[in-house]
């Protein structure tokens, strides 16, 4: 291993392969404080040349590779699972090229955050469609390996369908760039949107080019209470066939409101307090205000709403979502569990979360908070403790049941790997196994990752 950790440092210099402890400790735990483990070190290529040369020397070797963005995944896939792997860290890689306005494009690095790529095709008169609230330390190349959604995806996709082409390290050291950002180009296997969603398992993404899309200039956020879940769908059936700047549909609860408001030292938003929340976003080429007022007089749904056009005000709105994830880890280590229904299938799943984990975990609490218009929830257990591996268990059969998916945009990881036969079949487990096998045969690229 010493060989290695000499020839690591003849590839990015010896100030960016981090052996000591408390050097490497940022890296070997991830964002929730959950997931942890020991890598031999922690090496931070510059490029693309030296990723590949990275991967190359531990392919030599046989030594398993961790591959990291900003860490602030949510099923432990980012950090090492123990085995003294080499942890690779992308955040170096943040070369970012000029937007291209005819195509609407822009050439990004794995290591760019979504924050700094917003700003950068807002200096341009655009956009990029996925927006999500960890935008200052979430990397591109990251959101790509776990196809990202976050809270526009209702308007504009999750990130695979954001991408128009791919730079990545193959397992062994070769390199595949597709950045030409074609339109159309239907030439055999679509490696792009392949290796989108895999999780680091199939190769080393470096480069991506994305689409953006217009800048709305106009924009107005209303919170709205409504008495229930049944209710939160009327309000998005109605804003869906109505309002056709419709942007966003966020969704949470009277007991995350109340986490939230405590965290932040927030005000109520309203006089009194109701079960459910929805924050509905409108964005366009015209001040939207007036049509989402229409919208919120016309539905029955609706017990109550605030509405704001101003920077200031939309803020303050999206603060009582937005601030959750910040609310619920500060109250504790959670068990995060992201994960998918059919819409006709929300209500009864938010109805049976409670009793389920209450089985599982008797002094847990259940946060829930999540994407209505996907039929996306994300459940935080706090307080399971011991018993995380057993409320895991006991919400993902309980979303399997209802047709649902075990992860939605969070990936798979290694905290749900054993339950990935809950969402897939047999026979397409072992396809996904077979590609996996003939791009990576010695299995060194996030070993326990999506696959137990």
């Amino acid at each position: 291993m010493s060989d290695l950790v000499e020839r690591l440092r003849e590839v990015v210099g010896a100030a960016f392969v981090l052996t000591d402890p408390d050097l490497r400790a940022g890296y070997e735990t991830d964002w929730t404080g959950r997931f942890t483990g020991a890598a031999r070190c922690v090496v931070r290529p510059a490029d693309t040349a030296e990723v590949a040369a990275v991967v190359r020397a531990c392919a030599e070797a046989g030594v398993p590779l961790t591959v990291q963005g900003g860490n602030t995944g949510l099923v432990g896939g980012g950090v090492p699972a123990g085995t003294g792997d080499v942890l690779l860290s992308l955040t170096r890689l943040t070369a970012l090229d000029d937007v291209d306005p005819v195509e609407a494009q822009v050439t990004a690095g794995a290591g760019v955050t979504l924050e700094r790529l917003q700003a950068h095709a807002r200096a341009a008169g655009l956009d990029f469609g996925v927006d999500l609230a960890a935008r200052s330390a979430a990397t591109i190349g990251g959101m790509v390996a776990t196809n990202a959604g976050g809270i526009r995806v209702l308007r504009y996709g999750s990130m695979r369908e954001q991408l128009t082409g791919i730079e990545a390290v193959l397992p062994d050291g070769s390199v595949v760039s597709r950045l030409a950002g074609l339109a159309k180009d239907n030439t055999g296997y679509d490696l792009t949107h392949l290796l989108t969603g895999s999780e680091g398992t199939l190769a080393v993404i470096t480069r991506v080019r994305v689409r953006l899309v217009p800048l709305p200039p106009a924009r107005a956020v209303a919170l709205v209470a409504v008495d229930g879940t049944e209710g939160a769908l009327s309000l998005l059936a109605a804003a869906r066939s109505r309002l056709a700047a419709l942007a966003a549909l966020e969704l949470f609860y009277a007991d995350g409101l109340a986490l939230v408001r405590a965290h932040g030292n927030l005000s109520a938003p309203f006089a009194q307090e109701y079960p459910v929340y929805v924050v509905v976003e409108a964005a366009g080429a015209t001040d939207p205000t007036d049509d989402l007022l229409e919208l919120l007089s016309d539905c029955d749904a609706v017990q109550d709403a605030t509405v704001a056009s101003d920077a200031a005000g939309r803020a303050r709105l999206w603060a009582y979502r937005e601030t959750h994830t910040e609310a619920i880890n500060a109250a504790g280590v959670p068990t995060k569990l992201d994960v998918c229904v059919p819409l006709r299938e929300l209500p009864g799943l938010v109805e049976a979360l409670p009793a389920a984990v209450a089985a599982a975990a008797p002094e847990a609490r259940t946060i829930v908070f999540g994407h209505l218009g996907e039929g996306n929830l994300h459940v935080n257990v706090l307080g399971a403790g011991d018993r995380a591996e057993e409320v895991t268990d006991a919400v993902l059969k309980l979303v399997a049941d209802r047709r649902g998916s075990i992860s939605s945009e969070h990936g798979v990881g290694r905290a749900k790997a054993r339950w990935l036969g809950l969402s897939r079949a047999p026979q397409e487990i072992a396809a996904m196994r077979a590609i996996k096998g003939a791009l990576d045969p010695a299995g060194l690229l996030n070993p326990g990752v999506l696959f137990p």
